[in-house]
């Protein structure tokens, strides 16, 4: 089923996710809602906060991203990201790399905004898959990117917040648009 993306103005998308303690059917059937709601607005990423839930909870898909290549590696050997897509991470945690890399990102719940965001280049993921089973992995490229934004969303945090104060002041006007939207 698609769900409705939450807008930026949404206080959701302010919320820390609740970790999830048991995977469930209701949390099953939210991910492949997730999934669904994903792929109907053509997004690569998106976090459980943006279908309204405060749940550490993500669901991302890099695979028909040709123009932002990715790399994966589990336990040490690089794998083709292609052959682990989708991704449903459950209570993901990340360390980060030090260098950075800037490249534009946008976000699902802000139609139409995109900005040049500077995040680590390389991430390590330790998470749950629906199955309850440990997943770990390393990404670079756009999955360690999305990684990152989505487990930004996780923690309540916006791609906005990680602009520069430029950018953010160039935005000002949209984004208190996108605010005053969603309170009609």
């Amino acid at each position: 089923m698609i769900r409705d993306i939450v807008i930026y103005g949404d206080q959701v998308l302010r919320t820390k996710g609740k970790r999830i303690e048991e995977i469930d059917d209701e949390i099953r059937a939210l991910a492949g809602d997730m999934l669904e709601t994903m792929y109907g607005a053509s997004g690569v990423g998106l976090a459980a906060q943006q279908v309204g839930k405060a749940l550490q909870l993500t669901v991302i898909d890099v695979s028909d991203a040709e123009s932002r290549p990715s790399q994966m590696w589990i336990a040490g050997e690089e794998v083709d990201p292609k052959d682990h897509m989708p991704l449903i991470l459950v209570n993901p945690e990340l360390q980060l790399s030090e260098e950075l890399e800037v490249s534009t990102e946008g976000c699902l719940s802000f139609p139409e905004i995109t900005a040049e965001i500077a995040r680590p280049g390389k991430v390590k993921v330790v998470a749950q898959d629906l199955q309850g089973n440990r997943l770990e992995f390393e990404a670079a490229g756009l999955l360690g990117r999305a990684l990152q934004h989505e487990m930004d969303h996780l923690n309540g945090i916006l791609f906005i917040d990680r602009m520069s104060s430029a950018a953010k002041a160039s935005l000002a006007g949209r984004l208190k648009r996108l605010v005053a939207e969603h309170r009609e």
